[in-house]
């Protein structure tokens, strides 16, 4: 089982990762995001995203109703619908969805986000939470059935109610519960670099030790993604790969291990045990 996490980014090669999808012949369910999409429907809206930094320094986008229903239009919507027919026309019969779907993904709403604004800390009430489970039973269908999942937030609250989520949260929750071998998060880089500035400075491997030195000293959005894959790596340890979305074979190179493989501790793979 692979779970493939499609970034949102303009320059991604969502045909390609389409066609190499359908040569991999392995079951598959796809994640995406959309902010490209979601910002360009946003200027023309006139509806900016107001981003909010949380007092650790994560940074992320309120939402209100509006950021709602921007989201069913740019995510659930017009990218969901275009991944959903480049996986078709290149053979995949895949199954767009978002987390509402069936509750797909089952998830519990913010109690209060503590935020930084004008050297003032507040807390923030919105319409954002963190996944907690899947509709494994649904999923499961749905593969032995032959198709292939797409999903995207938002997700559905205790309530039912739609709530914005992060997707590396949902691709944690999604190894997590059907038991992926797998993860595979393609981005508009080589993988993962040393030097922000510089794609050659693209690095074959990260131990989970580095990774959190990493996350001690990162801010912003890459502060959340190094989270979510310490997170990761500690409650399942698939294999996971970050590789360039925008090659010629996204999905291909990256299981060919062309990217960045982040590894477990080395004490882990020697197979110790903690005292």
């Amino acid at each position: 089982m692979i779970i493939v996490k499609i970034g949102g980014g303009k320059t991604i090669n969502v045909p390609g990762i389409a066609r190499d999808l359908a040569g991999i012949g392995e079951k598959a369910v796809v994640v995406h995001g959309a902010n490209a999409v979601r910002d360009e429907l946003a200027g023309a809206l006139g509806r900016a995203p107001r981003v909010v930094t949380s007092a650790s320094g994560v940074t992320s986008v309120s939402s209100d109703e509006a950021a709602i229903d921007l989201l069913l239009m740019a995510y659930a919507g017009a990218r969901n619908k275009r991944i959903v027919e480049a996986m078709q026309q290149a053979g995949v019969n895949a199954v767009g969805l978002c987390g509402l779907d069936g509750r797909v993904v089952q998830g519990q709403r913010n109690r209060g986000i503590r935020v930084e604004a004008g050297g003032r800390t507040s807390i923030l009430h919105d319409l954002s939470g963190k996944p907690q489970s899947v509709n494994v039973a649904l999923l499961r269908a749905l593969l032995a059935l032959g198709h292939t999942p797409v999903l995207t937030v938002p997700i559905a609250d205790e309530n039912g109610a739609a709530i914005n989520a992060e997707n590396d949260d949902i691709v944690g929750v999604l190894a997590r519960d059907l038991e992926a071998d797998t993860v595979v998060q393609l981005i508009e880089a080589p993988g993962m670099l040393r030097d922000p500035g510089n794609p050659a400075s693209a690095i074959a491997s990260l131990e989970l030790e580095e990774l959190a030195r990493w996350e001690a000293s990162a801010g912003g959005r890459f502060k959340r993604k190094l989270i979510a894959l310490h997170r990761l790596l500690e409650t399942c340890a698939p294999r996971i790969v970050i590789a360039d979305g925008r090659a010629e074979h996204p999905l291909a190179d990256a299981l060919a291990g062309i990217g960045t493989e982040v590894l477990p501790s080395a004490f882990a793979r020697a197979g110790g045990e903690r005292g």
